[in-house]
C-alpha cells in the first residue's frame, strides 16, 4: 500500500473511533434514560438495567457506523482539503479517482463490521433480549410490588397499594377481580404479603372483606376474613413457547423463507426475504456514505473559507438515502416480489459517488487536453 494511502487510512480510522464512541454514546444514553425510568418504575433492579441496555447495544453500534463513516470521511477530506495535501497529490497526477481508493479501503473495513454485526452480534442479542423481557413478563413480584399507583397485571385485574415497607409488607392494599363475565370481587385489606407456596405465589391478605357483586341480579354479598391467600399466579398465565421476531432469526433462514418458519414467526414471506437480503445489503451503505463525504468534498476543490457548502450537500444526500432505505423498507416488507430494493439504496449512492468523483476529475482532463492542441 503506498505510503499516501496507509496515511490517510489511518486518518479516517482514527476519526471514525472518535465519531462512533460519539454517536454511540449519545444515542445509547438518550435510550438508557427511557429505559431506566421504565424499569426502575416498575421495581426492576438496576441489574437488570444494565443488562437489557448492554443487550440493546449492538443494534445501536449497527445504525451509527455508517453515520460515523460519513463523519470521517468528510472531517479528514475537509482537513486534507484545508492544508494542500489534496492540491499537492492531484499536482503529482494522481486523479480524484484514485484518490479514493483508501477511502473505499476504509468503507470496506466499516462494511466487514457491519456484516458482523447484522449477521451475527444483533440477532443474537435481540433473542437474548426479548427471552430477557419474556421473563420479566412473568416475574409477578416485580408486577406487584409497585406502590402510591394503579396497576393492571393482567386483563380484568386491578391492584392498588398504598405503601411498601422495606421488610416487602403490603399496606392498604386494594384488588378489584372481574375476569368473570356475571360477577365482580373486591378484595381490600389493611396489610399483605407475596409469598411463594409449592413453586407458585400467592397474596395472603390480612383483616380484610371480599365483595362479591352478581351482576344478573344486582346482588352484593360481603364477606370479612382475618387471613385470604389470593392465587397470583393466575393472573399471568403459563409462560407457552415464545415466538421469535424476524430480527432474531439467522440470515438463512431468512433467505430461505420456508413456509413452516414464516408461520412460526408469525410473519410474512416477504418480510423475510427483505430482511435476510438487507442484512447482506446494508454492509454496503457504509461504503457508500465514505465515498459520498468524500467524493461531494472533492467537488469544492481548495477554499480558504473552507467546503461548508459542499459539506452540506453532503449531508442532504445523506439523508436522500436514508429516505430511500425507508421506502424500500416499506415496499419491500409488503410484497416479495420487491426483495432486491434491499440493493437500490447502495447502488444509488455508489452511482452518485461515483459521478461526483467523475465531475470533479473533468476539469483536469479539460485542461489537459487544451494544453494539447497547438496553437
Amino acid at each position: 500500500m503506498p505510503r499516501f494511502d496507509r496515511y490517510m487510512l489511518s486518518q479516517l480510522m482514527m476519526l471514525f473511533g472518535f465519531f462512533s464512541l460519539v454517536l454511540v454514546m449519545v444515542y445509547w444514553v438518550n435510550r438508557a434514560v427511557l429505559l431506566f425510568n421504565h424499569l426502575i418504575g416498575d421495581g426492576q433492579p438496576v441489574a437488570i438495567f444494565l443488562e437489557l441496555t448492554l443487550l440493546s447495544l449492538p443494534n445501536v453500534i449497527k445504525i451509527m457506523l455508517p453515520l460515523s463513516a460519513f463523519a470521517a470521511a468528510v472531517y479528514v477530506t475537509n482537513r486534507l482539503s484545508s492544508e494542500s495535501e489534496l492540491v499537492v497529490m492531484q499536482a503529482v497526477g494522481l486523479s480524484p479517482a484514485r484518490l479514493a481508493r483508501p477511502v473505499a479501503m476504509f468503507g470496506m473495513v466499516v462494511a466487514v463490521l457491519m456484516a458482523i454485526l447484522a449477521n451475527y452480534l444483533v440477532p443474537a442479542s435481540r433473542n437474548a433480549l426479548d427471552e430477557r423481557a419474556a421473563e420479566m413478563a412473568q416475574n409477578v413480584t416485580a408486577k406487584f410490588l409497585t406502590e402510591g399507583k394503579f396497576i393492571h397485571p393482567s386483563d380484568g385485574v386491578t391492584l392498588f397499594i398504598r405503601q411498601i415497607t422495606p421488610l416487602g409488607e403490603m399496606h392498604d392494599i386494594l384488588l378489584s377481580d372481574s375476569r368473570t363475565r356475571d360477577s365482580r370481587v373486591t378484595y381490600s385489606a389493611s396489610k399483605a404479603l407475596l409469598v411463594k407456596v409449592d413453586g407458585g405465589q400467592k397474596l395472603v391478605m390480612f383483616d380484610g372483606m371480599a365483595q362479591t357483586l352478581t351482576l344478573s341480579t344486582r346482588r352484593l354479598a360481603i364477606t370479612r376474613f382475618a387471613e385470604f391467600a389470593y392465587d397470583v399466579g393466575t393472573l399471568i398465565g403459563s409462560p407457552g413457547a415464545r415466538q421469535r421476531d424476524v430480527a432474531e432469526l439467522p440470515t438463512p433462514v431468512l433467505l430461505r423463507a420456508d413456509p413452516a418458519d414464516v408461520a412460526a414467526a408469525g410473519s410474512t414471506r416477504a418480510a423475510f426475504l427483505y430482511e435476510g437480503n438487507q442484512r447482506l445489503a446494508g454492509p454496503l451503505t457504509a461504503v457508500v456514505t465514505a465515498l459520498l463525504g468524500f467524493s461531494v468534498l472533492m467537488l469544492g476543490g481548495f477554499s480558504r473559507f473552507g467546503n461548508w457548502r459542499q459539506i452540506g450537500v453532503g449531508a442532504v444526500l445523506l439523508i436522500l438515502l436514508q429516505l430511500l432505505v425507508d421506502w424500500c423498507a416499506g415496499m419491500g416488507g409488503q410484497d416479495a416480489r420487491f426483495w432486491p430494493l434491499a440493493y437500490l439504496p447502495a447502488l444509488v449512492g455508489g452511482a452518485l459517488a461515483l459521478a461526483m468523483l467523475w465531475v470533479a476529475g473533468r476539469p483536469r482532463t479539460l485542461l489537459r487536453g487544451a494544453e494539447a492542441v497547438p496553437s
